[in-house]
């Protein structure tokens, strides 16, 4: 077969294709050791506990003998080359010594007559060797020690006793005392301490007036002052932008101050609203505004929270305060991992602002620190929301003065957060229930589910009481000392209420939007609502003028701004007005400035529209010949009852 020129193949071959044979297959190969075991312990002495070994050895040992070979260029190796040296040179010289013995052992034996006979011959052979030179001496071949020959020399050192450091310390020198501490004890001794603070503050200043002196004739050049002269620029620098802006918009400033619409004589008591600054800030283009609240001390000065109702478009958050007197930039931005979801401004405290995230953290930012992040957040730990925190309220401080706001979310609690010495503590207040709130686990576990709360609003005297709207559309009455019990139920829309707030004069009338196109207006004793007004269109936000217990506003998703005034007209809106023109634009929130005629009305681009009312929006009772107009609350509220009294059932 082999001489055919034919292939053996063995039975139990593959049949492959052309292909299959042709195709490689790389094989990576690692130096490390397959074999090698991962678990090798040792005793380690100094722990006196076994330990496994990080380390291990990948070599693999295919063969190994154990010789006795020395280097030649070794100390070992050169002692014993000596050592076979000399002893060649010593042989030669013991045979020479024997050979010389024997001759003379000879010569005694031989007798007197050879002598005789031989002496001529001798005499002959003498002459002839000196005349003849002598031959060569042949060195003898040394023999080659055995270079193999050694001794492996092994020693053992001896291992240094352990020694524990503890034993070798002195014991710590330990003094009982005992003593009664009550608070006037801790409040006499923190006087003391104040008291020394004071007298080396007082030390200290007329050190540092003779060093000022000294250093005025030197050039400042610390950072220090460096910073000092940055923000007095910042300062000038601010003064002078707002001087620009005012004179670049000083049209929209004249309008402001001064434009009355006198075409408002000739429309029938409609009104309109008068655009007049846009607020954007680049970073914030791509960001819906989710929240607008007024400083109530700084007037012209107002918050914006930018987030995204969009929940699959979800990204960070952007906290922008802006003012009138400078529409082109903000005063102060803070950006945030998640999106903004609602703010609110401490009336007290107005550089204090709370803030709910979509992540269902809660936050606290200080305007007065120069810093980007919250003052005080709270945690996973502190218990925050697990659902999207839809609005937050500042409330007055507590027992202890310590401040406090409550927040409300999607997973249907109602938390109270108190700052104690600079941390969040939350108090769950209600936790609200679903239709069904009982439902059919697996295994037969019952399951309590939770409503969604999307708004609330606490009453502007009764410090207690409160209201919250949900996501199914109902508006609970509640209070802060019942924690399991709602004190009413209103069926107030068919969609999530978006929006809630008390009417600033009368205490017993709330108003409500929801996505159900209505805006609807209650008295908290009555489960009926007193007005009812379709818009068309989704109810984003609603908000109570702050100069009529009679006007309020509304924003639709479609653009459009409503203004009412149910002392003029019970029936309509008396301005129905587009404000973003845009298309896939809508607007979310309304607010009414505290002091001045005005609207900011916030859209999902991120942009900040302000508006100004029209003198048939804000009328005021007219004067009459020799009687004074009646003004303030009473009059407000009176106005309002009023009209209730017409619509509630007798």
């Amino acid at each position: 077969e082999w001489s055919a020129g034919k292939t053996v193949k063995p039975p139990d071959q593959l049949e492959l294709t052309e292909a299959e044979l042709k195709e490689e297959f790389t094989r990576v190969l690692t130096a490390n050791n397959p074999h090698a075991p991962q678990n090798i312990v040792r005793y380690n002495f100094k722990e006196r506990a076994y330990k496994p070994i990080s380390h291990i050895d990948q070599t693999a040992i295919h063969f190994s003998l154990n010789g006795n070979l020395i280097l030649k260029d070794s100390d070992e190796g050169r002692r014993q080359s000596l050592r076979s040296g000399n002893a060649s040179e010593k042989a030669p010289v013991e045979t020479s010594a024997e050979a010389s013995e024997g001759s003379g052992v000879k010569d005694e034996g031989s007798t007197e007559d050879t002598q005789a006979a031989e002496g001529a011959e001798t005499a002959k052979a003498a002459e002839a060797a000196e005349e003849e030179e002598p031959p060569p001496t042949k060195e003898k071949e040394r023999k080659l020690a055995n270079q193999f020959n050694f001794i492996e020399r092994s020693s053992r050192t001896i291992n240094n006793p352990l020694r524990e450091r503890a034993s070798q310390s002195e014991p710590t020198p330990c003094k009982n005392f005992s003593g009664n501490a009550n608070q006037w004890v801790i409040y006499d001794a923190y006087i003391e301490e104040v008291q020394k603070m004071e007298k080396s503050k007082e030390k200290e200043k007329p050190k540092a007036q003779t060093a000022k002196k000294e250093e005025k004739g030197k050039k400042l050049t610390s950072l220090e002052s460096q910073s000092d002269d940055i923000t007095k620029i910042s300062n000038a620098a601010k003064i002078v932008e707002r001087m620009v802006n005012q004179n670049t918009f000083d049209d929209i400033a004249q309008d402001f101050k001064y434009f009355e619409d006198a075409s408002d004589e000739y429309r029938d008591h409609r009104g309109t609203l008068l655009p007049l600054w846009k607020f954007q800030y680049d970073k914030t283009k791509r960001l819906s505004v989710t929240a607008i609240s007024w400083n109530p001390k700084y007037k012209d000065l107002f918050a914006v929270g930018y987030g995204s109702y969009d929940f699959m478009k979800q990204s960070q958050g952007m906290l922008v305060l802006y003012t009138m007197k400078n529409p082109s930039f903000p005063e102060y931005v803070f950006s945030s991992e998640s999106g903004i979801m609602c703010l609110d401004i401490h009336d007290d405290h107005p550089h204090l602002m709370a803030v709910g995230f979509y992540d269902g953290n809660v936050a606290i930012y200080n305007l007065k620190k120069a810093t980007s992040q919250p003052s005080y957040k709270s945690s996973g730990k502190s218990g925050k929301h697990t659902d999207p925190v839809w609005q937050v309220k500042w409330q007055k401080d507590d027992m202890d003065n310590n401040l406090n706001f409550f927040s409300v979310s999607s997973d249907g609690r109602i938390v109270s957060w108190t700052l104690v010495k600079n941390e969040l503590v939350y108090t769950d207040i209600i936790k609200l229930p679903a239709e069904g709130t009982v439902m059919q686990g697996p295994e037969g576990l019952q399951l309590q589910t939770f409503g969604c709360g999307t708004s609330f609003d606490f009453h502007k005297k009764i410090d207690y009481l409160f209201l919250v709207g949900t996501e199914e559309g109902k508006i609970y009455k509640c209070s802060k000392c019942y924690s399991s019990q709602f004190l009413d139920v209103f069926e107030a829309h068919h969609m999530a209420v978006d929006s809630i707030s008390w009417n600033p004069y009368h205490l017993k009338v709330f108003i409500s939007c929801s996505s159900d196109w209505t805006v609807k207006i209650w008295d908290h004793t009555i489960k009926t609502p007193m007005f009812v007004y379709d818009l068309n269109a989704a109810v984003g936000d609603v908000a109570w003028s702050p100069y009529s217990s009679t006007v309020f506003a509304a924003v639709t998703t479609d653009g459009k701004a409503h203004v009412f005034d149910l002392n003029i007209n019970k029936y309509e809106a008396l301005c129905n007005q587009i404000v973003v023109a845009k298309k896939k634009n809508k607007i979310t929130h309304i607010q009414f400035n505290p002091m001045y005629p005005i609207v900011i009305i916030g859209d999902e681009r991120g942009q900040i529209v302000c508006l100004k009312l029209s003198p048939n929006l804000r009328k005021m009772p007219k004067e009459k010949k020799g009687q004074e107009v009646k003004k303030g609350p009473e009059v407000e509220i009176a106005k309002l009852e009023k009209l209730l009294s017409l619509v509630r059932e007798p």
